[in-house]
């Protein structure tokens, strides 16, 4: 029962809760990016450089003649290093990548501007000293005699 207790307190802390929160939004924005990249970015590059989409680009090892695809390369069960999908996942990564650094950055100055805005707030005075209180106390005692 214990252990039990001891979980829900873990699981409930903020940091536990907001990583949970990270890592879903994360896992969608690396969809939307996938996306970006396979449907838009890759497409358009592959129409400049002939064509040819970057998923069916490879390099023919095998014995032969080069297969017209990647599929018939596939099905022939011979060498071929099939370089397009890792390009098209290198560009996934680095705009990820470059995502969260542009995030980090921004939470890092904010971060900064809230520092400063609480390093420029007027701090209270210090409290009186002991003497400082009797003296004021005299004052006020002579004053309203």
């Amino acid at each position: 029962m214990k252990l039990l207790q001891e979980f829900k307190t873990f699981a409930m802390r903020g940091n536990v809760v907001d990583m949970a929160v990270g890592i879903i939004i994360g896992g969608a924005f690396g969809k939307i990016v996938s996306s970006l990249v396979g449907d838009v970015i890759m497409p358009a590059l592959g129409a400049v450089t002939g064509g040819k989409t970057f998923n069916d680009m490879y390099l023919w090892l095998g014995e032969g003649a080069k297969p017209a695809t990647l599929a018939l390369a596939k099905e022939s069960g011979e060498a071929y290093i099939g370089y397009g999908s890792f390009l098209q996942t290198t560009v996934d990564f680095l705009i990820v990548a470059f995502a969260i650094f542009i995030m980090i950055k921004l939470m890092n100055k904010a971060q900064e501007l809230a520092l400063k805005k609480e390093e420029e707030a007027p701090k209270a005075p210090p409290e009186p000293t002991e003497d400082v209180k009797l003296l004021r106390e005299i004052r006020d005692a002579l004053k309203s005699s």
